[in-house]
C-alpha cells in the first residue's frame, strides 16, 4: 500500500507540474498576442501621424516597418507556441488519466479492506449471537 501511496503522490505531483507548464505556455501566448496588439496600435498611430499607410511608399516610416516586423515575429511565435500548448494539454490529459487509474485502484483496495473488515465484524457478531443462543 505504501508503494501505491507513493505512486499516487508522484502522479499528483506530475499532474500539478503539467498544469503549471500548461499555464506558463498559455501565459506566454497571451503575452505575445498582447504585445503584438500593442504594436498594431503603435503602427496605426505612426501611420496616422505621417499620413502614409502604403508599406511600399518610399516615405513609409521605418519605425512602422520595424514594428510590423516585430509584430509579425510575435504572432509567428504565438502560433508556434500553439503546438506546444496542444502537446502540453495532451500530456496533462495523459497524466490525469494515469492518476485516476492509480486512485481507482487504491479506492478499490480500500473498499475490499472495508468489506473484509465488515465481514469479519459480522462473523464476530454471529459468533457472539451463537454463543448467546447456546446458553
Amino acid at each position: 500500500m505504501k508503494t501505491r501511496d507513493s505512486l499516487i503522490r508522484l502522479k499528483r505531483f506530475q499532474v500539478d507540474e503539467k498544469r503549471r507548464q500548461l499555464a506558463q505556455i498559455e501565459s506566454m501566448v497571451a503575452e505575445f498576442n498582447r504585445m503584438a496588439d500593442e504594436l498594431d496600435d503603435q503602427i496605426r498611430s505612426e501611420q496616422e501621424r505621417v499620413g502614409i499607410t502604403d508599406v511600399t511608399h518610399f516615405a513609409y516610416p521605418t519605425f512602422a516597418k520595424a514594428a510590423a516586423d516585430r509584430r509579425d515575429n510575435l504572432r509567428n511565435s504565438a502560433h508556434e507556441m500553439d503546438d506546444q500548448l496542444q502537446r502540453a494539454q495532451d500530456e496533462l490529459s495523459e497524466a490525469i488519466e494515469e492518476l485516476k487509474k492509480f486512485e481507482q485502484l487504491e479506492e478499490r483496495d480500500q473498499m475490499r479492506e472495508r468489506s473484509a473488515q465488515e465481514l469479519a465484524e459480522q462473523d464476530q457478531l454471529d459468533e457472539i449471537a451463537a454463543r448467546a443462543r447456546a446458553r
